[in-house]
């Protein structure tokens, strides 16, 4: 049955039967399919319900038992466990429930081609692919953290940038996220006190980033004539040198680690930075 609504806009929505997606694993796949089918019917309110690891017989008549008290809701399952699929589908039927199996044809058609049995391991892909959804994760992360935004998360951090304007903090977080490191960057201002939620952050987390004076100077008047930020404090050496000074000297006095970017390529700095990191992690 689908019944109608009126938003704060006065606009009709669909009230569509909710959707059970069961899974033995995160359920991922599931969702994304039903998601996927659903945004071509605009202006309709479906409910989804993400029912994950459901890996024994009670999960799935728990599942029967909530998607049974719900008018039209419907089940849609990636189970592979073949016994837990069976039980699903022969409750779901008794109990006059839709089902749409995701998994099982296509998995019961390869088993008859390739002659050979699925491993019925749930999750499975999710596992195969950690390290991709893991390196997604850390470039998202070092997007929503990059020149002191979201300060107060950089305790979640695995490494810690900290430099002056223009010394490359931004390239190399990015970088670095693209090797699978959450890593947040912070500007070093002297005269102007590090965010406190520094100081909750491990020591040998943080790398402080120095450049010679010379390569800063062109960087930031590179920045200048593209901005138009005015060069007077910005690009004069005397200025450039104290920045450079109070900063080593606030690295030093804090014990973090300390890169040279000067003439490097990306790479090798990172490389140096994850070296510094690991190194830390094992001698403590």
């Amino acid at each position: 049955m689908v019944e109608f609504s009126e938003d704060r806009h006065s606009k009709a929505v669909r009230k569509g039967p909710p959707i059970f997606v069961v899974s033995g694993g995160t359920g991922a796949t599931g969702d994304l399919l039903a998601r996927t089918v659903l945004a071509q019917f605009p202006d309709v309110d479906v409910p989804l319900h993400v029912e994950t690891k459901v890996a024994s017989e009670d999960r799935v008549r728990d599942v029967i038992r909530r998607a049974t008290g719900i008018p039209g809701a419907i089940i849609l399952h990636t189970m592979v466990k073949r016994d837990f699929r069976r039980l699903l589908v022969t409750e779901a039927a008794r109990a006059g429930i839709v089902t749409f199996d995701l998994a099982g044809p296509l998995e019961e058609h390869l088993t008859r081609e390739l002659g050979m049995q699925p491993l019925q391991q749930p999750g499975l892909y999710h596992q195969m692919r950690r390290a991709y959804f893991e390196r997604v994760e850390a470039i998202e992360f070092t997007v929503a953290h990059d020149d002191g935004k979201r300060v107060e998360d950089l305790a979640k951090a695995e490494i810690v940038l900290l430099g002056l304007s223009r010394v490359g903090k931004t390239p190399l977080s990015m970088y670095l996220s693209i090797l699978g490191w959450k890593t947040a960057n912070v500007p070093f201002v002297p005269g102007v006190p590090p965010p406190q939620e520094l100081a909750q952050v491990i020591p040998h987390k943080v790398v402080g980033l120095v450049i010679e004076p010379a390569q800063l100077m062109a960087h930031r008047r590179y920045r200048a004539s593209r901005s138009g930020i005015r060069e007077e404090g910005y690009v004069d050496r005397q200025s450039v040198l104290d920045e450079m000074r109070a900063a080593n000297h606030f690295f030093y006095q804090q014990g973090f680690h300390v890169v040279d970017t000067t003439d490097k390529p990306i790479e090798t700095s990172a490389e140096e930075i994850v070296s510094l990191i690991t190194r830390r992690k094992v001698v403590s």
